[in-house]
């Protein structure tokens, strides 16, 4: 054979080590959220022991319904001496907005079918917003996975410590760990108001919240914050500003699957003809 071969196409130094800084990032923002949202499930513990469950009753919401806000309510509610049904009811209708997470996260990550099953029980805020936040389908998946490990093991262990020493702990007010999960879910959510249209949502239904919180039962004032959005969206000076943006966003995130994928397939073809 006399024609000259391509050489192997190898990455470059640089390009390396720019998507292993990508990565690293994404992990580290993922742990992030998992290690300071995880030690909230002392409170949970001390909470859930303090308002009369036992240890495997208050691991097993821990296990089994692995959603903060829906768990605290449950057993405020019944520490209160709340009907258990009513208590159930209102931490149901709470963990119902993770549903409408699921709706997003299953067309951004687009996970084999076997797997799906699983990563279901991780929708959550954080998990949610991590992945959202990400630019391009890989770091989502990254961020999703890395927080809903991280969390599902911390939050189940310091639920069963902070069960197991809800006496010597106290009051968890006391402690201010009631306060990671909103505080770290607030700092991911701020950056991502970037839009009028985003921020007044935000601010109606923190107010919607609020006004609501002394007079309904728990869990009920989060769902009556969500009729923020068609009341902002009723708006006309506003409706067509967020539109247009969340439409130029999913443009642009589409059009960097596609250059990935096409980057992918261009370099697997000069290797194989290199090779």
């Amino acid at each position: 054979m006399t024609g000259e071969q391509t050489p192997p196409r190898t990455e470059t130094p640089a390009r390396a080590q720019a998507e292993g800084r990508s990565d690293a990032a994404v992990v580290r923002d993922a742990l992030g959220v998992g290690v300071a949202v995880g030690l909230s499930g002392f409170a949970f513990g001390v909470t859930s022991a303090g308002a009369g469950l036992t240890l495997l009753q208050t691991c097993a919401l821990s296990v089994l319904v692995f959603t903060g806000a829906s768990q605290f309510a449950l057993v405020g509610a019944l520490a209160a001496g709340g009907n258990p049904l009513t208590a159930a009811a209102g931490a149901f209708f709470l963990g119902v907005r993770n549903a409408f997470y699921g709706l997003r996260l299953s067309q951004l990550l687009r996970l084999p079918r076997a797997v799906r099953p699983f990563a279901a029980h991780w929708v959550i805020d954080e998990t949610s917003v991590v992945a959202l936040a990400q630019p391009d389908r890989r770091s989502a998946r990254i961020g999703f996975t890395v927080t809903g490990l991280s969390l599902y093991a911390l939050w189940n262990l310091t639920t069963l410590l902070g069960a197991l020493g809800a006496s010597a702990l106290g009051d968890p007010d006391a402690w201010g760990l009631d306060a990671a999960g909103p505080a770290v879910f607030l700092a991911l959510l701020a950056p991502m108001l970037r839009t009028t249209l985003e921020r007044a949502v935000a601010g109606l239904s923190v107010v919607l919240a609020l006004v609501c919180h002394p007079l309904l039962p728990a869990g009920v004032p989060v769902l009556m914050a969500a009729l923020a959005a068609p009341a902002v969206l009723a708006l006309p000076g506003l409706r067509g500003t967020g539109g247009r943006r969340t439409a130029r966003t999913a443009r642009d995130r589409t059009t960097r699957d596609r250059t990935d994928r096409t980057g992918k397939t261009d370099r697997t073809t000069r290797d194989e003809e290199g090779r």
